[in-house]
């Protein structure tokens, strides 16, 4: 295995998003403060509490989900994205880099890129709300789970893509809407019964429950279901990312 090489791929994803900290990292976590002021003031002093715990620390979760989603999804796509656009895509094909190889160099630093974020929002929550963590190797877990999972979406929607408006219609009318649907605001359980089954075909909702029972105990899904579903996205993603680089979909000319 070319260790070399995959240290370099992430290397160079990470210095560009030191090269751009503001807006790779700064603007997320200030939008996500606005979200706990939003949010937390104006709904929380309407609604005292979600399932026993106090509406501004219930959508902590959530929001840190939204962000992380997002910001993995984004940072993989654009990040695989770019050397296409740029034509440096043939000379990574050339080189001695197996497509694992290069899979783990963008995949890893886009995940870890999100991953820090989502750290960074956790603490910045302090701020605003009493944060208790019941299971805090359960939320790492799935914290990492959430990352590297979005992080390879987001990698199979940059070689998908073919202009920037293509990079950005499945983040923006697709993903963004399931996250706001999917929980991250409220308990499904709050919704009529008929939208409460509506909302199990939603995936968001299960990543969100099971990161939400990892801080307070409680969840909209059982917690095994939701440990399933984010496993078996993530095993869906690798089949799609071998079958690109088994066919060169997208990625010969």
């Amino acid at each position: 295995m070319n260790f070399h090489a995959m240290k370099a791929i992430y290397v160079f994803e990470m210095a560009r998003t030191f090269r751009t900290i503001v807006q790779s990292i700064v603007s997320p976590v200030i939008s996500t403060c606005l979200y706990f002021v939003v949010f937390g003031t104006a709904i929380g002093s309407r609604i005292e509490q979600v399932d026993g715990v106090a509406y501004g620390s219930f959508i902590v979760p959530g929001l840190i989900m939204l962000s992380v989603l997002m910001q993995s999804l984004t940072n993989a796509a654009f990040g695989i994205y770019f050397p296409k656009f740029m034509g440096t895509m043939y000379e990574l094909m050339s080189a001695p880099v197996s497509p694992f190889e290069a899979v783990i160099g963008y995949v890893g630093a886009a995940a870890t890129k999100s991953l820090m974020i989502g750290l960074i929002i956790l603490g910045t929550a302090h701020l605003f709300v009493p944060i208790q963590i019941l299971h805090p190797v359960w939320m790492i877990s799935f914290l990492i789970l959430t990352c590297v999972s979005f992080a390879m979406f987001g990698f199979i929607i940059g070689i998908w893509a073919k202009n920037f408006e293509q990079l950005n219609l499945i983040p923006m009318l697709i993903i963004t809407p399931l996250v706001f649907l999917g929980g991250s605001f409220y308990s499904i359980d709050m919704l009529p019964p008929v939208w409460q089954k509506i909302s199990l075909f939603n995936p968001v909702v299960y990543l969100v429950s099971g990161f939400r029972w990892s801080f307070f105990g409680s969840a909209d899904v059982a917690v095994a279901v939701s440990l399933g579903a984010v496993g078996g996205f993530m095993l869906l993603c690798l089949g799609v990312i071998w079958w690109i680089f088994k066919t060169g979909y997208r990625l010969k000319a």
